[in-house]
């Protein structure tokens, strides 16, 4: 599993607040490639997933955002998924319930392909 982080280090998870740095870890899982994102997302953190996720559709035609992890996310992170969607195959996964509420809140869960797990997100 490799890190894309934006060249800032790894958090480490003994450190208080280290579940809010934001940061990414991707991997090829079943032929598609997964970007977990972990940790609060906001307009200053949501250039990372965007970049992540532009990189991912140039050797991936699905593109599945694990969102388990994600502890914060705000609109900018939003319209990233749904910018991201309108040209590119994206499964977002397993999304956290303070995050899902949002996406039912916009209507973004009708536009976007929730799936409950990451197994099912990259099944064809």
């Amino acid at each position: 599993m490799s890190s894309a982080n934006g060249g800032e280090s790894r958090p480490d998870p003994t450190t208080p607040h280290a579940a809010s740095v934001p940061h990414l870890t991707q991997r090829e899982q079943a032929g598609a490639w997964v970007v977990a994102v972990h940790g609060a997302f906001d307009a200053n953190s949501a250039p990372l997933l965007a970049s992540a996720l532009q990189n991912a559709a140039t050797t991936h035609t699905t593109v599945v955002v694990d969102a388990a992890g994600m502890t914060f996310a705000d609109s900018t992170v939003l319209n990233v998924l749904l910018n991201f969607h309108q040209n590119h195959r994206l499964r977002l996964a397993r999304p956290a319930r303070q995050f899902l509420r949002v996406l039912e809140l916009t209507g973004a869960d009708k536009a976007l392909d929730v799936r409950p797990t990451v197994e099912d997100a990259v099944a064809p």
